[in-house]
């Protein structure tokens, strides 16, 4: 039993570390961030203020990092079962809402004009 607590925290730490250091990194970088994998990030002109639309995503991604952690750890204290789930619906629950933000984030941030 504790081997497998152990082992499960050591990969869930690693790949919610992970998420929280893209976060990171989104939070500061100058130039706009990207979301979907494999679409470019938009560029400076297309965007009304860089620095807010990159450090919404970039709490974005963190407080889905640490999210998972929270789930985790409340889940264990009540039991492996609830752990998993917890850990699913977390990690489910929050690229659909990540989904969903990301789309509002383009409304507001986008100039209207494209960027022309």
């Amino acid at each position: 039993m504790m081997a497998e607590i152990v082992i499960s925290s050591v990969v869930v730490l690693v790949s919610a570390m992970s998420v929280i250091m893209i976060g990171i990194v989104q939070y500061r970088s100058k130039d706009p961030v990207g979301f979907w994998s494999g679409k470019k990030p938009p560029k400076k002109e297309q965007i009304t203020d860089v620095k807010a639309y990159n450090q919404k995503h970039g709490l974005m991604w963190i407080l889905l990092g640490v999210g998972f952690i929270l789930c985790f750890v409340c889940g264990l204290l009540f039991g492996g079962i609830i752990a998993r789930y917890s850990c699913m619906i977390e990690v489910i629950g929050g690229l659909l809402a990540m989904i969903v933000y990301h789309q509002k984030l383009d409304r507001m941030y986008y100039k209207k004009d494209g960027g022309k």
